[in-house]
């Protein structure tokens, strides 16, 4: 959410597979995007390296700032953007996390380097309107549009409207920062203890966010940007299969002394061959399941790009040549209206 706007900007869906296309289309090698479904350990120890945090809320007005606003030199190390643009905050914030990303598993591509060089100098509104002017990334951004049948007006949200944006968090230089295209400068939340993984700095942060909300309220969305899973597995793999053929010519050379060592040598290196065997197999499972993700990812994205109209036209002229049309259209519309009241009711609870 914003106002003003360079070009027109799509709305896209908040989804795992489309955030991992998305960063993947701007050339960024090394990074995907998961959806965490809780807060605890165990879900982010399964994550990591865990480069950034998008987290996608109901905005509602609040002069409650938490944080410290950054006003220093340190500015001068964050890559922060004001949003001057709608519907462009979900990009904005995944690119929040890559710009400030230095981890030797992600790579940026050209195109996002230039732009961190080129506005390296900019105010965070000026760097906003640099970044909502670069054609490369609206048009990624936009190829993720749905298409519709009729323009619609493109009108301001009232104050009954639901309105959702994205902030990101990300460590930086041993400290946790909130970047959020709707403040005036990035968000200083204090230091990371040190030998502690940075997401048990953020989880207290998002989760007392959480609890603003009435009682009830689940519209919310939590990302990780993590490194890339498929090839983290497979230089596991590869690691593994070094260890093996390490072991077997160690095994070799065991067999050319006395029996009994060689013996109790061969022993021992083979539960150590089967045990590196077994994890070789986990690891190959792993990959796989991360192909037929990737996989679901790129069909489901084919589906939300197609263009279904002709179909929609067709099947619409065919229920109205056979007078089915207007029934059809009235049962939809009182669903829509019970739905619309029970919301309604829903709000003023």
């Amino acid at each position: 959410m914003a106002d003003g706007g360079a070009g027109n900007w799509c709305l896209i869906e908040s989804d795992p597979g489309v955030f991992t296309e998305l960063i993947r289309e701007f050339g960024v090698k090394g990074a995907q995007v998961e959806e965490v479904w809780s807060m605890d350990d165990e879900m982010f120890s399964k994550l990591r390296p865990v480069h950034g945090l998008v987290f996608l809320f109901k905005w509602v007005p609040d002069s409650t700032v938490e944080g410290t606003p950054v006003q220093d030199s340190r500015l001068d190390n964050i890559f922060f953007a004001k949003q001057v643009i709608n519907n462009a905050c979900a990009t904005q914030a995944i690119l929040s996390v890559l710009m400030n990303t230095n981890h030797p598993d992600v790579e940026l591509s050209s195109t996002l380097i230039e732009l961190r060089d080129f506005t390296a100098g900019f105010d965070p509104a000026t760097r906003g309107l640099a970044l909502s002017n670069s054609d490369v990334i609206r048009t990624v951004h936009n190829s993720f549009a749905r298409q519709t049948l009729f323009e619609l007006d493109n009108r301001a949200a009232t104050k009954d409207d639901d309105v959702y944006h994205f902030v990101s968090y990300i460590p930086l230089s041993g400290r946790l920062y909130e970047l959020d295209g709707l403040k005036e400068a990035p968000l200083d939340h204090g230091p990371i203890p040190e030998g502690a993984d940075w997401t048990q700095a953020a989880r207290p942060i998002i989760e007392k966010r959480m609890q603003k909300y009435s009682e009830g309220e689940i519209r919310f969305n939590l990302m990780a940007i993590i490194s890339d899973r498929r090839a983290m597995y497979q230089k596991q793999l590869e690691q593994l299969q070094t260890k093996a053929q390490e072991g077997g010519m160690e095994t070799d050379s065991i067999q050319s002394e006395m029996a009994r060592n060689a013996a109790l040598s061969l022993q021992e290196g083979g539960m150590e061959t089967d045990s590196i065997q077994s994890e070789m197999a986990r690891v190959q499972m792993l990959i796989s399941d991360e192909e037929k993700k990737m996989e679901r990812y790129r069909t489901e994205n084919i589906r939300r790009k197609h263009n279904y109209i002709p179909f929609i036209m067709e099947l619409l002229k065919i229920l109205a040549k056979e007078g089915k049309l207007v029934q059809l259209y009235e049962q939809a519309k009182e669903r829509s209206e019970k739905l619309h009241q029970a919301r309604k009711k829903q709000k003023t609870k």
